[in-house]
């Protein structure tokens, strides 16, 4: 009796001219939900993040010493290229200049390098890091719905409610 009743209204309906495929026999309904069960799946993923650290580093302070000699020493040595240059008030000025110069030399040179202490400290440390991350996701709806009394089962990626929307089809058992 069902088959009869679809036959005739696919027979009273009228022909409508549109642009595409026609499907005659395709009905829109409402089945009521019965049961909807979300479907989860499992999702890895790697994110940067930096991760940092305190870690002791010694560091030498220079304290300067007694650069007394390293004058001397740069005074000398300033002196003595200053003396090659020039002839006689000339050469004076230059020895005097190359002293002046030399013994400056030696006094910053030795002030830098003296004897220095030794002092620990705490520097900070990072790196960006990989790490790898699940998650846990829904994927989809395993929903059951009752149509016209028959019971059916579809997976969907929505949540549909209590009611769902059917697209009902039908055609001819060969």
């Amino acid at each position: 009796m069902r088959m009869l009743r679809v036959g005739l209204l696919a027979a009273a309906m009228p022909a409508v001219a549109q642009s595409g495929p026609v499907d005659e026999n395709v009905q829109y309904g409402y089945a009521d939900v019965l049961r909807v069960d979300p479907v989860y799946e499992t999702v890895r993923y790697r994110e940067p993040r930096e991760e940092c650290r305190e870690v002791e580093v010694e560091r030498v302070e220079r304290d300067g010493g007694d650069p007394t000699g390293g004058t001397i020493v740069g005074a000398i040595i300033g002196g003595v290229i200053g003396n090659q240059v020039g002839k006689g008030n000339g050469r004076r000025a230059a020895t005097a200049a190359g002293a002046v110069i030399g013994g400056a030399i030696g006094h910053n040179v030795d002030k830098n390098n003296g004897p220095g202490r030794t002092r620990v400290a705490a520097e900070q440390r990072c790196r960006v890091v990989e790490v790898e991350r699940e998650e846990r996701r829904i994927a989809g709806y395993d929903v059951e719905y009752r149509f016209k009394g028959d019971v059916f089962v579809s997976r969907l990626p929505y949540d549909p409610g209590n009611k769902l929307r059917v697209r009902v089809a039908v055609s001819p058992a060969e």
